[in-house]
């Protein structure tokens, strides 16, 4: 939460930030667009949760490079590609 003031982070830490938590998320009903698109995939689906996920594999690797110093650029990152560099 920032403070409308200063411009600064009002909490510095996890112990007093409110951490949303089950009970605090509204209901969510999924439903289905009935779309097909036979030219996409063979079995003509769309997943709307693909694209927020293209940011994690590299967040990992980051990760990884921070830890060990060993940059991965493959996938899947496996501990005999970082033990041998």
């Amino acid at each position: 939460m920032l403070d409308l003031v200063y411009g600064d982070y009002a909490n510095h830490d996890f112990a007093s930030y409110h951490i949303p938590v089950h009970a605090d998320v509204p209901p969510i009903e999924a439903a289905w667009a009935d779309e097909a698109d036979d030219q996409l995939n063979p079995s003509g689906v769309k997943g709307i949760g693909e694209v927020c996920i293209v940011g994690t594999a590299a967040a990992i690797a980051n990760a990884v490079w921070h830890a060990t110093g060993v940059r991965q650029r493959h996938l899947p990152m496996r501990p005999d590609r970082v033990l041998l560099g």
